[in-house]
């Protein structure tokens, strides 16, 4: 088939701003590996990427671009590029615009056909117009993910945007990092530079890696292995209006000491519309805790409920909610020694297509309060709409994937899961 021209003026503007000094063939280079940090105080992960004294980038599952603030002198991208054609296509739907133009003043000397793109803050839900450049990377090489070899320079194309376009962001954080299937992403944009496939995992937390590199987690019975040995793997769905990666989701069960409740969902309730890209269930790096629509949330606490009154092994009873939460119990569940931690119901996500169920344990749900434990996942507020843009049924937040290995192939539109790691009574193996 053919190749857009679009596309091939994208790869060869990708393949121009990649830094000297490489130490790889131009067919191949090796992976890329680098720590993520979590802020402790929005729980967001960020990963210092940029190169110098920089700050750090916060990671944006369903990112469409790289963007950050910028020199008082910076470069720009042409608005005849490619890489401005793929910007242009991906404008966020809806956003309320904060100030901006006021760095065009920073524009070097001769760019007069400079393009305008559009950085999002997904926590805020604001955007901005700025210039499209380039910025200058650096990040560990790896040949196998256990090992590191040496710093590597590179640069991305990404956008320029104002400081007040950082706000609700990590102390000292410069910009977003996008890891969306779109051209601009930062996974993206490596695959397109580095010819290493289309993949890249994040250990949460410990560490973001960039292409076909093997990912090991220790277990008990076999020691160290590769994730695909061990992990499960689902379909990945392609939303048409939304560049974030949803799931096949097709059932939620709650279990307790024998007992398996499943949730009343209405008929459809968690499909997404493959026109409109409505419904489904998304993955987010951005929001705090899971959201779920109300029919689906009242179907859940249904389910839930039933789950614990079913067993007479705990008397655990429901309390008062502790906003933002709705499900709050007294917390007399019992404690189990391995891991050590409460021992509280499982939530199963039933996935179509997948090789295994996605399990939801304590550390993955349940938030500690000071009138007792309270399920981490959210009501949808009454008008407030969902804090992913697309009105997806449920947003799964960084409380459902913090210490879980997860690995994107998007060639093939797979994504292995491992759930929380210390079930599992494993973790990955960092070179960090």
């Amino acid at each position: 088939s053919l190749i857009p021209p679009a596309t091939v003026s994208l790869v060869l503007l990708l393949s121009c701003l990649v830094a000297t000094g490489d130490q790889q063939p131009a067919a191949y280079k090796l992976p890329l590996i680098v720590p993520l940090v979590r802020d402790t105080n929005t729980s967001l992960y960020t990963i210092a990427i940029k190169k110098g004294d920089a700050g750090p980038l916060v990671v944006d599952l369903a990112g469409a671009l790289v963007w950050s603030t910028c020199p008082s002198t910076h470069a720009t991208v042409s608005c005849l590029s490619g890489a401005c054609g793929a910007a242009n296509q991906q404008q966020p739907r809806r956003c309320r615009y904060v100030d901006g133009g006021w760095f065009w003043s920073g524009r070097e000397a001769g760019s007069r056909c400079a393009c305008t793109a559009h950085p999002f803050n997904p926590v805020t839900g604001e955007c901005s117009t700025g210039d499209l450049t380039s910025f200058a990377m650096s990040a560990n090489t790896t040949s196998n993910g256990t090992k590191l070899l040496y710093q590597e320079a590179f640069a991305t194309v990404g956008a320029c945007a104002p400081e007040r376009l950082l706000a609700s962001l990590p102390a000292g954080a410069t910009g977003v990092a996008g890891f969306s299937r779109r051209p601009l992403s930062l996974p993206s944009q490596l695959a397109a530079q580095r010819n290493f496939g289309n993949k890249f995992a994040l250990c949460l937390p410990g560490f973001a890696a960039f292409g076909d590199t093997p990912v090991y987690i220790g277990t008990e019975s076999l020691g160290i292995v590769n994730y695909t040995e061990s992990l499960p793997y689902t379909p990945l769905l392609t939303n048409p209006r939304n560049p974030g990666y949803y799931l096949p989701v097709k059932g939620i069960t709650v279990s307790w000491y024998g007992r398996d409740v499943t949730a009343s969902l209405p008929a459809d309730a968690l499909n997404m519309d493959a026109r409109t890209g409505r419904g489904g269930v998304v993955l987010s790096t951005t929001t705090p805790y899971a959201v779920m629509r109300p029919d689906v949330f009242r179907a859940f606490a249904e389910a839930f409920d039933a789950a614990i009154r079913g067993t007479d092994y705990a008397k655990v009873v429901r309390v008062p909610a502790v906003e933002p939460f709705k499900l709050c119990y007294d917390g007399a569940f019992p404690f189990r020694k391995r891991p050590p931690t409460w021992d509280v119901p499982t939530i199963d996500l039933e996935l179509a297509g997948a090789t295994g169920i996605w399990r939801l344990f304590t550390e993955n749900y349940m938030v500690q309060t000071p009138r007792g434990m309270c399920v981490g996942i959210l009501e949808m507020e009454a008008g407030g709409g969902m804090p992913v843009d697309g009105e997806p049924a449920m947003v799964l937040g960084l409380k459902q994937l913090d210490t879980n290995l997860l690995v994107f192939d998007l060639d093939k539109m797979l994504l292995w899961f491992s759930g929380e790691l210390s079930f599992r009574l494993t973790g990955c193996v960092s070179p960090f």
